[in-house]
């Protein structure tokens, strides 16, 4: 949620930060600001709307400076305005400062400070973290000191940057439950919420745990730990090259991450098994000592770990907890302490997910994290990790990061179902080997891209849709429905295909587009069932098949429960075109952020 990059350097940092700013728009695009210093003086530029809108401003003015911070907005506390966009100063305004998070114990720092004497501009509560730094420099407090006593007052979460108009050049960070990332390059520095803000400039980046605060100076860093002694943090070289994290030629980033999944399935595959061995390390001791496992994630990561459900219980014969992280993590669970837990997220910030995995450590849980983001909290937090190889997802809906989360979660039950004996070497060694095919198999799926096309033109118009699936490919009706609903912001939902007749078969009216997931497999007579009865309403069906007896779209013959990975290509493509022919903003769907680092 919201978007920070801040620069500090020897060079004219404007274009960099407006550049740095349209990579984060997938984290927040209500508003857009900037503050840089000159002469001794900080000035504020703010826009509603996109970067665009800012850059106008920015071009307008000429800005000039080699130490400057910039946000786009995601709005938490009070509605898309100037007003209320970053940057924010305190009173006399001699500090500014950006803010992701929120910060709960604002309303009483507010009064506090309003007694005093402050006057406030806005209605968020980020303004609170620049007046109290400047009621702390006000007792002759240095500016590190004084932001290190303001950050010691607030509660919640943030990743905060600020700047002071007398130490020219010097920018201020804390992290706290939200992402902060330092950019090392040569002779400047630069901190943002996400890599791909700052990645053309330099590979060298250094991932700020919670409590840290780092101070940037022209001739270097330095990070103090919560503790308030000095912190060493790793120097990570990110892997990611820059053109990746752009469009390539394709009009979308979400049409680019649709056709990337091949390539970030390969890479996914190439690394899992030493990523497995390495940092989970399954011998048969180890993996029958785990008697169950908690899946806990957030939005599509809890689509793939519930099909992960599937994948568990079928080829390793472990019980399996699948839930959404927001509910979990209030649930008054009796962990089972043999039992693994693990967290999914594509961007190791999902608050939510965070807060389940915490908990689930305090309870004395063995703790696996399945992320595509190196150094994030999640990675940080868990006992092990296996990544994804997706690179940067820069389109709010998810495409790639869900099929690659699924290839890491089956080759995982695959794992454990050998080490458990639940597989033979034979029957493990087939499987694997069908599973090093879904490159080529998802390559094969977007070729279907031109009948997808032509199928969504038919139906965009239309106001509702149903996706129905069993088994596996249950989590993929719930998924396939959710990609519609985020880029289209029209009606979709999705059940289980043996419930439509328990009262969703209400819905359905003649012309409703049904979309039906039918694998060959042991339950494809069944969902065949159900799509005569949705037929029999008048409902239209879109039949997605491997079966070429069956009338449908023809997806390339995998096992059934490969099938969801496959499956999820046109689905997507399906998502893509019904929203480009209503005319939605797809990468930056209505109200929605990337990565969901508040609760």
């Amino acid at each position: 949620m919201c978007g920070i990059i801040a620069y500090s350097g020897g060079r004219n940092g404007a274009a960099l930060i407006i550049d740095g700013l349209k990579k984060l728009e997938y984290r927040g695009y209500d508003s857009a600001g900037l503050a840089y210093g000159a002469y001794g003086k900080i000035n504020i530029l703010k826009a509603v709307g996109k970067v665009n809108n800012l850059e106008e401003l920015v071009l307008k003015n000429k800005v000039n400076s080699a130490c400057l911070i910039g946000h786009t907005r995601w709005a938490t506390h009070g509605k898309p305005s100037k007003e209320n966009s970053h940057p924010h100063t305190g009173q006399p305004g001699a500090v500014a400062l950006v803010h992701n998070g929120i910060i709960e114990n604002y309303l009483e720092l507010k009064q506090k400070l309003t007694a005093k004497g402050h006057k406030f501009k806005s209605q968020t509560d980020s303004e609170v973290a620049a007046h109290l730094i400047e009621e702390n420099l006000k007792r002759t407090l240095s500016f590190p000191a004084a932001f290190e006593a303001a950050v010691k007052q607030l509660k919640g979460a943030y990743a905060l940057v600020a700047m002071y108009n007398r130490e020219p050049g010097v920018l201020m960070a804390a992290k706290k439950q939200s992402p902060l990332v330092l950019g090392i390059g040569k002779g400047e520095y630069f901190l943002a919420s996400d890599v791909p803000a700052f990645l053309q400039h330099t590979k060298r980046a250094v991932f700020l745990e919670d409590g840290d605060i780092a101070c940037i100076i022209p001739r270097g860093y330095k990070i103090t730990a919560a503790d308030g002694g000095p912190a060493k943090r790793k120097i990570h070289t990110i892997a990611w090259d820059n053109t990746s994290a752009q469009k390539c030629g394709y009009k979308h980033f979400m049409l680019k991450e649709i056709f990337d999944q091949p390539q970030a399935v390969e890479d996914t595959l190439r690394t899992l098994p030493n990523d497995i061995k390495k940092s989970f390390g399954i011998s048969a001791r180890r993996a029958k000592e785990i008697k169950g496992i908690y899946l806990v994630a957030c939005g599509t990561a809890y689509h793939a770990a519930l099909a992960a459900k599937y994948f568990l219980e079928h080829f390793a014969k472990l019980p399996v907890e699948a839930d959404t992280a927001s509910e979990f993590k209030y649930r008054d669970v009796n962990f089972q302490k043999d039992w693994l837990f693990c967290a999914v997220s594509q961007s190791g910030e999902t608050a939510d997910t965070l807060a389940a995995l915490l908990n689930a450590k305090k309870a004395g849980l063995r703790t696996l994290g399945v992320c595509n983001v190196l150094g994030s909290a999640i990675t940080r937090a868990s006992d092990f990790t296996v990544y994804t190889r997706c690179g940067p997802e820069i389109s709010v809906a998810s495409t790639k990061a869900f099929t690659s989360q699924l290839t890491v979660l089956y080759a995982l039950s695959l794992q454990l179902g050998f080490a458990r004996g639940a597989l033979s070497k034979p029957q493990f060694n087939e499987l694997y080997k069908e599973l090093l095919r879904l490159p080529a198999l998802l390559a094969a799926a977007l070729k279907k891209q031109e009948q997808v096309k032509k199928t969504a033109r038919g139906i965009f118009r239309k106001k509702s849709f149903i996706f129905l699936g069993r088994n596996a490919c249950f989590p993929l009706a719930l998924e396939g429905a959710l990609k519609l609903k985020e880029v289209s912001y029209l009606h979709a939902e999705g059940f289980p295909a043996g419930e439509i007749k328990h009262g969703p078969i209400a819905v359905i009216e003649r012309g409703t587009p049904v979309f039906a997931l039918a694998p060959k497999g042991f339950l494809e007579g069944k969902i065949l069932s159900s799509c005569q009865e949705v037929s029999a309403r008048g409902a239209m069906l879109i039949l997605l098949t491997n079966d070429a007896a069956q009338n449908g779209l023809l997806l390339p013959r995998v096992s059934e429960y490969l099938f969801p990975v496959i499956a999820a290509v046109p689905l997507q493509l399906f998502a893509y075109y019904i929203a480009a022919f209503n005319g939605c903003d797809i990468d930056r769907p209505r109200n929605l952020a990337k990565s969901v680092t508040v609760e």
